[in-house]
């Protein structure tokens, strides 16, 4: 059993629409995203994810064009407590393995970064539970 975590990361056009075509193509074919991050850029966005079936995936997503690339990661159980991640972070540091990035993989609720925010609101109020800031700063 290896400690080692298969990530996939696939480069995306940025443009609209384009995160959506790897969760539709993923999810029609029952592989289930467990965790992601997204960075973007002025002309691309990467996208790392966390998914049930990283060989599976990568052949989908080849096949419908996208370019992607195997890493591996380390996740970790983080206490859920005041400096759980600081504890995490100190050993690290103390032993000098630098960090080049990492991300939340608990799945249940998901901050967006979107450029119209109250379009957003409108558009998924009645669709999804939308929380506010005070439920989120207590969760």
């Amino acid at each position: 059993r290896s400690l080692k975590v298969t990530q996939l990361t696939v480069f995306l056009e940025n443009r609209s629409g384009r995160l959506a075509e790897v969760a539709d193509l993923l999810g029609r074919e029952g592989i289930n995203i467990r965790g992601f991050s997204t960075t973007e850029a002025a002309e691309y966005g990467i996208v790392r994810l966390i998914v049930t079936d990283p060989d599976r995936a990568r052949d989908l997503l080849h096949e419908a064009g996208f370019t992607t690339h195997f890493s591996q990661v380390i996740c970790v159980k983080v206490p859920d407590e005041p400096g759980g991640l600081a504890k995490v972070l100190d050993e690290l540091a103390s032993a000098d393995v630098s960090i080049d990035y990492l991300y939340s993989i608990s799945f249940m609720n998901i901050c967006f970064a979107v450029r119209d925010i109250d379009r957003a609101i409108e558009l998924l109020k009645d669709k999804v539970t939308l929380m506010t800031d005070d439920e989120v700063r207590a969760l």
